[in-house]
């Protein structure tokens, strides 16, 4: 049976999850082993995780994950296509991993491989470019080039569970070749959605968006249904949230004390578009994070662009500072059929 990779938030774990490992070892073989590959503190939303990586770790591991290995900080808050590559470098750097299993909203493989082809044509940058320079904002411009290309399944890029699938799909294509893609069809409750499927009480399925709403807001009988017991029982026991509102201050100080050159430094800066001179002018003006966000977002720099900008600068993060494939292996956590994978690792 082939060992199954997965690449996660789990923030936190919860019965989606359950039931993507559930549908992947039903096709691939119920005793296949997983390995999770789970962003640590910080998510890939330019914020701190509902709890700590350990913590978040071991709730993989009562949901039925066998190893679970960290994605740096420096990928998992990083846009998709560095995120994917980020992962899959280190499932192929595990040596072990045979399939990588994803959700998507499509749950059509060669229709996510055909977009793939799309965004890796040798035309593609071309079309990007001549889009973006009519103003296009970048996933429009993006998606508008892919399509000229492959045609209207391009439009599978508005999703983002779609859109992540496909990146993963390029990254395999160059760093691992040996592992095959596998994608289950997402259930339930939109990525982000803050509400239950159709207004319903208890759906089978929810958003993590919504549960950790519901845990902010202690609602903690609400999220026990999607959680489980046990793990409600373990995120309970660490006692308040962490929130990044309370770093507020501390990051509007980092972004009114940024010279130009500091913008520069910070991964995807957009230096040749001119955003860190923008960024410098909105953190001189800013009284609050959000009005800085405010000052600097235009219809080319999204809201999430732009929170991950501010969550590098507070943590310090430069481009000159990021190998082109993570280094290591840091293993969070395994189960007794974990020991065994990590057997094979060595």
């Amino acid at each position: 049976m082939p060992t199954i990779g997965i690449v996660a938030e789990y923030n936190p774990f919860h019965t989606g999850h359950a039931y993507q490992i559930a549908q992947t070892r039903r096709a691939m073989g119920e005793e296949s082993p997983v390995v999770a590959v789970m962003s640590g503190n910080w998510v890939q939303q330019a914020n701190c995780a509902v709890a700590d990586k350990w913590t978040r770790a071991a709730l993989a591991l009562l949901g039925g994950v066998d190893v679970v290995l960290e994605l740096p900080t420096v990928w998992a808050t990083a846009s998709a296509e560095s995120f994917a590559r980020g992962a899959v470098s280190l499932l192929a750097g595990s040596g072990v991993v045979e399939v990588l299993s994803f959700g998507s909203e499509c749950g059509d493989m060669k229709a996510l491989e055909r977009v793939a082809g799309g965004l890796n044509h040798p035309r593609y940058a071309q079309k990007l470019l001549q889009n973006l320079a009519s103003g296009h904002p970048y996933a429009s411009a993006r998606q508008t080039a892919v399509q000229a290309l492959v045609g209207r399944e391009a439009e599978i890029l508005a999703t983002p569970n779609n859109n992540l699938g496909v990146e993963y799909i390029r990254a395999l294509s160059t760093l691992g070749r040996n592992i095959r893609p596998y994608t289950v069809l997402r259930q339930g409750a939109a990525h982000n959605s803050p509400n239950l499927p159709e207004g319903t009480a208890s759906a089978p399925f929810v958003s993590a968006t919504w549960l950790r709403r519901a845990l902010t807001e202690g609602r903690w009988e609400e999220a026990e249904y999607y959680l489980g017991t046990a793990s409600r029982r373990l995120l309970e026991s660490r006692g308040e949230l962490p929130s990044l509102e309370r770093l507020e201050r501390a990051m509007l100080a980092r972004v009114r004390t940024m010279s130009l050159g500091d913008w520069e430094a910070l991964p995807d800066s957009g230096a040749a578009e001119g955003l860190p001179r923008r960024l410098e002018r909105a953190g001189r003006q800013a009284r609050s994070m959000e009005e800085f966000f405010a000052l600097a977002k235009t219809k080319r720099y999204t809201h999430a662009r732009l929170r991950r900008l501010a969550l590098w600068a507070l943590l310090g993060l430069t481009i000159s500072e990021i190998p082109a494939r993570p280094p290591y292996l840091r293993v969070l956590g395994f189960s007794q059929r974990g020991e065994g994978v990590l057997n094979e690792m060595r």
